[in-house]
């Protein structure tokens, strides 16, 4: 393999795409390289704006619980509109619409947005958090970092679609529960997502009250199961990870209590001792005696030690990163290391990274829909605004923090190469090319951003392209541009 081939599957398989900067990041050691972009991440950063501004924001990019503060505050604000509206609204005013006058425009979610003041808060939080992404995407030399971020995110996937306040923190939860974590031990970022408000309040956590709790002494009040079965098989074990139902029940016996301070005191996370299950719980053989929190800590310690872990998040990884039928040898290395090094992420990706497997394998795997337009964009060098950046991810089946479910996107390329997808990549790299054609030649493009991967084939169609936007979109829609 040459050195720009290799350059160029570090910037593929494991980064963000190529830029005009050129392979120069990965040249030399492309292992090396790509190990260097986890010891100096990236911050998020953005200017406070003056819609933020009005807002009462104190940062661009708020922690949770000032957000929480800003949604408590904002929730109120509504309820007095609703009321103020309730009592001044005529007859005239109740009956629907029958003039085809057109709905307002979807929001992030996709639904229809209600009248602008209602939706100030949410559009501005999330137009800044991914105005800050879009920066970091374009500047990370290789991707590596920003990659495994995404990959974590859709490990530990909530959604906005549940509505407020996920919507709202979606964004916070990446920054705070994700990124800070991911180089380090397996268990602090379990931990960290596990306590965040935005998973209690996406799996209901919040909601769960013990059958036996001191605020459940009417019994009317119901345990929540989602979070404990999800922290099982998809957190953490696996389907096949050896737990039973039982052990389900009894673990969200051990996490009632855990909820989120909606008035965004300390953290946002808060321990209700009266809804939490008094006693010990045994799970999956081993009694846990009951001391508060602390009882759902140290199952959460076991478990990220678990062998079936181990197993589970290697297997994820090769998905991700090399082949949809990881090879099993390469799944144990990993394994291996994550068991050795006590769950040291960093390690473990290191094993990835060394393997050969990881770098022989075919390029099979399709990009996703958000990895194909932010490399698109690197591509071009061209800049999108955060809406529009939305809109397409929505329109490619892909959109940002909204997954079909709590197991997150699917990672198989069969999911994303159907005729519907395809076409619109074609619709989309074809809008994208537009903007740079005129001072952009697609032969002189091709050669530097599929340089190390472009065949004969790619560079002869783009050379018989009839115009530049044709030839610079045949580029992104080439086998070595859409697969990694």
């Amino acid at each position: 393999m040459s050195p720009d081939t290799q350059a160029a599957i570090a910037f593929s398989r494991f980064g963000l795409g190529n830029t005009p900067r050129g392979l120069d990041a990965a040249l030399g050691d492309a292992r090396r390289a790509l190990m260097a972009e986890l010891t100096s991440p990236p911050e998020l950063s953005l200017p406070l704006s003056d819609v933020q501004r009005d807002l009462g924001f104190s940062s661009a990019l708020p922690p949770t619980p000032e957000l929480l503060t800003q949604l408590a505050a904002y929730n109120q604000a509504r309820k007095a509109q609703r009321e103020i509206k309730a009592q001044t609204r005529s007859p005239a005013q109740e009956a629907p619409r029958m003039d085809g006058a057109p709905m307002a425009a979807p929001d992030m979610a996709g639904k229809p947005a209600a009248a602008s003041d209602d939706q100030r808060l949410p559009q501005a939080v999330t137009s800044a958090e991914v105005a800050a992404r879009l920066k970091a995407w374009g500047a990370a030399p290789i991707g590596f970092y920003e990659r495994l971020v995404m990959f974590w995110a859709n490990h530990f996937a909530i959604s906005v679609d549940k509505g407020l306040p996920d919507r709202v923190l979606a964004g916070a939860y990446e920054r705070e529960a994700i990124r800070p974590h991911l180089t380090g031990r397996f268990r602090d970022l379990l931990l960290a997502v596990e306590h965040h408000p935005a998973m209690l309040a996406y799996l209901d956590n919040d909601a769960s009250i013990g059958p036996n709790a001191r605020a459940n002494r009417n019994g009317k009040r119901g345990l929540n199961e989602n979070l404990a079965r999800e922290i099982l098989e998809l957190h953490t074990l696996g389907v096949n990870g050896g737990y039973t139902q039982a052990d389900v029940t009894r673990f969200a016996k051990v996490i009632t209590g855990w909820t989120l301070s909606r008035e965004g005191q300390g953290d946002g996370f808060r321990f209700n001792p009266n809804a939490h299950e008094p006693g010990p719980q045994t799970i999956m053989g081993k009694t846990y005696a009951d001391d508060g929190e602390q009882q759902g800590i140290r199952v959460l310690e076991d478990l990220a030690r678990h062998p079936a872990t181990a197993k589970h998040i290697a297997t994820k990884l090769v998905r991700h990163f090399v082949s949809d039928q990881p090879p099993p040898a390469l799944v144990e290395r990993l394994s291996r290391r994550f068991i050795d090094t006590d769950g040291d992420l960093s390690a473990v990706y290191a094993a990835l990274i060394e393997a050969d497997e990881s770098w022989s394998a075919p390029r099979a795997k399709l990009r996703t829909p958000q990895e194909y337009v932010i490399a698109s964009l690197r591509a071009l060098d061209t800049p999108i605004q955060p809406q529009r950046f939305l809109q397409a991810l929505r329109v490619l089946g892909q959109p940002l923090w909204q997954p079909p479910g709590p197991n997150g996107f699917s990672d198989l390329a069969s999911v994303w190469a159907t005729p519907e997808g395809l076409n619109n990549r074609l619709d989309l790299a074809y809008q994208l090319s537009e903007r740079v054609a005129e001072r952009t030649d697609p032969r002189v493009f091709a050669e530097a951003r599929l340089k190390g991967l472009i065949s004969e084939t790619t560079r002869r169609s783009v050379a018989l392209a009839e115009t530049r936007p044709q030839g610079l979109a045949l580029v992104l829609l080439s086998p070595e541009f859409m697969r990694r």
